[in-house]
């Protein structure tokens, strides 16, 4: 089963948790056990599992990121601009795969699906969620 998540993104650099939606698609699946595949679509955007206690580590994240990688000094900007986001999205990746257990997301307590805006903001972002099993 596949599913399309559509977001709409208000920053230019953020996280935003999907866990409960990935978890919807999940149990509209009905697998009781195999993975579900969350995909980013597009160049400048990326998915990462990351803590949930509190929005302090997603905020480091994105500090870390810019600190690593800044805005202004690739040969990308030249075109768009946005030569950073690329690169980002880059090192983050596209993609998480998380298994399915008994019908649920196989997070730990701290653990959370977090798509990662790096251009934005945006009036549509599309995330590819695919289930597989039983």
């Amino acid at each position: 089963m596949r599913e399309v998540l559509i977001l709409r993104t208000r920053q230019r650099e953020e996280l935003i948790d999907i866990t409960n939606q990935v978890a919807a698609v999940v149990a509209k699946s009905r697998v009781r056990n195999g993975l579900v595949h969350v995909y980013a679509q597009g160049a400048t955007a990326a998915i990462m599992i990351q803590e949930n206690w509190d929005e302090s580590v997603q905020l480091d994240v994105v500090n870390l990121l810019r600190k690593l990688i800044p805005r202004g000094v690739w040969l990308h900007d030249a075109q768009d601009g946005n030569g950073d986001a690329h690169l980002k999205a880059g090192l983050v990746g596209p993609s998480e795969t998380i298994p399915v257990i008994d019908g649920k997301l196989g997070l730990s307590t701290w653990q959370n699906v977090f798509f990662c805006e790096f251009d934005g903001p945006r009036s549509e972002r599309r995330i590819l969620c695919t289930v597989i099993g039983d």
